[in-house]
């Protein structure tokens, strides 16, 4: 009998959360910061947006259960159906991007004093899911190794 699919899984908890944001937070700065991502944001369509949203939970649900062999998905605490570390994890990659940007005031720096001709609001957000991008390797990563 194999005695590891009888083992309890670690509980998510608050500690893994403060893992996540600090690799969150780690990757996120330098893209919230830097004029090309704000750039890319303004010329990206909604389809580019929301493939990039996309791109963030696969990247995300691969790392924390693809790339580990020792966690099960099935056994995770969840809410509603889905893991409360894959929800932690999404909320901590885009709310970083999200907290950092506004805190760098990065929309009025990088949209409303320049040529752009979106909405700062639309272009924050798809700023923030290119962020988002890297700051989910930093979220997951950290919770992974630590």
């Amino acid at each position: 009998m194999n005695a590891s699919r009888f083992r309890r899984p670690p509980e998510f908890k608050l500690t893994d959360v403060a893992q996540q944001l600090v690799g969150g937070f780690l990757l996120a700065g330098p893209f919230v910061v830097t004029e090309e991502v704000w750039s890319l944001a303004g010329s990206m369509n909604a389809i580019q947006a929301l493939l990039t949203v996309a791109v963030v939970f696969a990247i995300g649900y691969a790392s924390l259960y693809k790339a580990n062999d020792d966690r099960d998905v099935d056994a995770e605490q969840e809410v509603g159906g889905i893991p409360l570390r894959f929800i932690s994890l999404m909320l901590v990659s885009f709310g970083s991007v999200t907290i950092l940007a506004l805190l760098f005031d990065a929309p009025d720096v990088f949209v409303s004093g320049s040529l752009m001709t979106l909405p700062t609001i639309e272009t924050t957000l798809k700023a923030v899911s290119v962020g988002s991008i890297f700051s989910v390797v930093g979220a997951s990563t950290a919770d992974t190794l630590f």
